[in-house]
């Protein structure tokens, strides 16, 4: 099997049974990213529990606007976050996060940001935005050339 090929089954294999698909009621944390570029947008509620005399994530949920990508990216995420501190999970990057899925495609790796991007404005909103720019460039960053800047929003939660 090619990579493409086993990745896109992964793909599927996710999209088949997305894990912590949803809104947390009662959640500790919600963090919410969208990108202009692409239209996608992921927001990712997230809860603790007391371990050990440390706050660990208990566990993770999320609801997304995007592609079957950042679907299956938040989904092995989601997954890969529970039982960690905060501080452990935000040492994690977007590579990290979507490692279960193998190598994104360069187009997709947009994807994984948007994921990144959500976990921190959980976990920390007042954190620097997730750097786009040492990474693959997207769709339209190929069209306008390699220096223009990315362009990300941060919607807040409407009370």
């Amino acid at each position: 099997m090619s990579e493409k090929d086993e990745f896109s089954h992964k793909i599927e294999e996710a999209l088949r049974n997305p894990r912590n698909l949803g809104e947390m009621e009662g959640a500790d944390a919600v963090g919410t990213v969208g990108s202009v570029d692409c239209g996608d947008m992921l927001r990712m509620w997230v809860k603790f529990r007391e371990e050990g005399g440390k706050r660990v994530i208990d566990r993770a949920t999320f609801q997304t606007f995007g592609c079957e990508t950042a679907i299956a990216v938040a989904s092995v995420a989601t997954e890969l976050i529970a039982g960690k501190t905060p501080e452990e999970a935000l040492k994690m990057d977007s590579r990290e996060l979507s490692a279960p899925l193998g190598p994104l495609p360069p187009v997709k790796i947009h994807c994984a940001q948007l994921v990144e991007g959500a976990l921190r404005s959980a976990l920390a909103p007042d954190s620097t935005p997730v750097n786009t720019e040492a990474l693959a460039p997207t769709l339209l960053e190929s069209f306008q050339g390699r220096d223009a800047k990315p362009k990300q929003i941060k919607l807040e939660p409407q009370e």
